[in-house]
């Protein structure tokens, strides 16, 4: 008697264990017609055809290694079941004949493969280049599918959730809604990252304000996805362009932001900074080669330690921190905002904030109808559950939809309808203080010393031949740039004239 093993598989696109079910009913059929005895079977669930990387496929190949003299036969329900690539398969199916004596059969199309027969070699590699063909064709389809859900309707469709949204609703539906949360985590994620705070103090106030994904690169994940800017990232397609597109869901983070993290991210790995309260400006002040001023203390011969700046190259920069930090806060001194600037601040801060409150009622509102449109067709499935109308089934799945979505939208309003009083109140008492600089910068932790510098100086603090230097300072900390000079503080001169003044290299 015949012997034989069979191999049976299924993929993930639109097949199920039935079809599991359906080629064992065939090969059985084939089996019992033609008296020959099944030695093992090989199954791979799920798995692409693509490849011969496939669990079971790997086992079978073990297995015929092992006793290809007791087996005749290798019994697919068809040879797609087998491979979808053709040149791959033949190549394979030739092994398997002339290495172990093994003929290929498939049941379904009457095809005993054997490379020694024209006929039979004809009609295998037909059936598998009409398989690859109509992979192809189904790829197409799919891909065509999926550029038309992303670039023409927006829609998100990768599996994994982001992290600051939640998914609802069902089948095309289907869609991303901000988790209110989450949402601030991220925010607060790109707030830091724009501000210059190390990454490894962003992922420590991350993680301990709620963040929950996992790994060494997954802040840096959150701050380059386009997500959270409402855009969807699209492969091309044909002739059919690829790139950023507008998408359907809310965005966290507005589109300018997004793209100068994208800017920052860019620019070549920094020296990894400690955050050290001693010497807080280390590697926010520059050297006045380019190179960020390092940091550490020394010690004397009393035996105290001593912090000082430093530059890598040893005969550029060694500055005491003590000299160093007295210089900055008599600048913070001279940089005390006037009283009458300070009422103009006010004046434009109001009116800030009362077009921000409009623009926030108005969503509000907006909220507030999808959140009754959500309610009356929670009541429609409840009226529908208690008339029989629906199982129970039924109505628990879109009464957890709609509650989710009423969730959101209750937050969502909550935090649009948040009265801005307390805003107001902060923005009243806290203006006063740009008049004492150095009390602010003082009485300021590490991270909002080094935010402060960054920001008035937009990163171009440098130091040279015991003075602070930049090309470029917010204009309402400049007014006494004059005095600043004269009093060998800090030298503002503007970007043009101090650029030949400040080499790009550590000569």
């Amino acid at each position: 008697m015949k012997r034989a093993i069979r191999y049976l598989r299924f993929s993930q696109l639109g097949q199920s264990n039935g079809s599991i079910e359906r080629q064992e009913l065939y090969t059985d059929q084939y089996l019992l017609h033609h008296n020959i005895q099944l030695v093992d079977s090989f199954i791979d669930r799920g798995k692409s055809a693509k490849t011969f990387d496939r669990p079971d496929f790997i086992k079978l190949q073990a297995f015929i290694a092992k006793h290809y003299k007791s087996v005749d036969y290798l019994l697919v329900d068809q040879l797609d079941r087998f491979s979808r690539d053709a040149g791959e398969a033949m190549n394979m199916v030739k092994q398997f004949q002339r290495k172990y004596n093994i003929q290929i059969v498939s049941v379904t199309e009457g095809i005993i493969f054997d490379y020694e027969t024209p006929g039979s070699f004809f009609r295998a590699g037909l059936q598998l280049l009409l398989a690859e063909e109509d992979n192809i064709n189904r790829s197409i389809k799919v891909r065509g599918g999926l550029y038309t859900a992303r670039a023409k309707e927006g829609r998100f469709l990768t599996r994994e959730k982001p992290f600051g949204y939640i998914k609802v609703g069902e089948g095309k539906q289907r869609h991303l809604e901000i988790n209110e949360q989450e949402a601030k985590i991220v925010k607060t994620i790109y707030e830091m990252f724009l501000r210059d705070v190390p990454l490894y103090k962003i992922k420590e106030i991350a993680y301990q304000a709620g963040f929950d994904r996992k790994g060494s690169m997954a802040i840096d994940r959150v701050l380059a996805n386009p997500v959270y800017a409402g855009l969807v990232r699209v492969e091309p397609f044909k002739d059919l362009p690829g790139g950023l597109f507008p998408a359907i869901h809310e965005p966290i983070i507005d589109k300018v932001s997004w793209q100068l993290v994208q800017g920052k991210m860019k620019k070549p790995d920094k020296v990894k900074v400690v955050i050290d309260e001693e010497i807080p400006l280390r590697g926010v002040v520059k050297c006045h080669c380019g190179v960020p001023l390092t940091g550490a203390p020394s010690r004397g011969k009393s035996g105290k330690y001593f912090y000082y700046y430093k530059c890598k190259h040893s005969k550029h920069n060694n500055i005491s921190a003590i000299k160093a930090h007295e210089q900055f806060l008599n600048a913070c001194d001279l940089m005390s905002v006037p009283e009458r600037q300070i009422k103009e601040i006010r004046n434009g801060c109001y009116a800030s904030l009362e077009q921000e409150v409009k623009v926030n009622n108005k969503r509000a509102s907006e909220k507030k109808h999808e959140l009754e449109e959500i309610q009356q067709r929670l009541n429609v499935v409840e009226e529908k559950w208690f008339k029989d109308e629906i199982n129970k089934d039924t109505y628990q799945r879109w009464y957890s939809i709609y509650s989710d979505q009423m969730l959101t939208l209750t937050a969502a309003i909550e935090r649009l309808s948040a009265n801005q009083g307390k805003t107001f109140e902060i923005l009243e008492s806290n203006l006063n203080l740009l008049g004492d600089i150095r009390h602010i910068y003082i009485k300021s932790d590490t991270l909002k010393k080094r935010e402060f510098v960054n920001m008035v100086f937009e990163g171009n603090l440098y130091y040279e031949k015991g003075i602070y230097r930049t090309p470029t300072m917010l204009d309402m900390f400049s007014h006494n740039a004059s005095k600043m000079e004269e009093k060998g503080y800090l030298i503002y001169k503007k970007k043009r004239e101090i650029l030949s003044e400040i080499p790009q290299s550590g000569r």
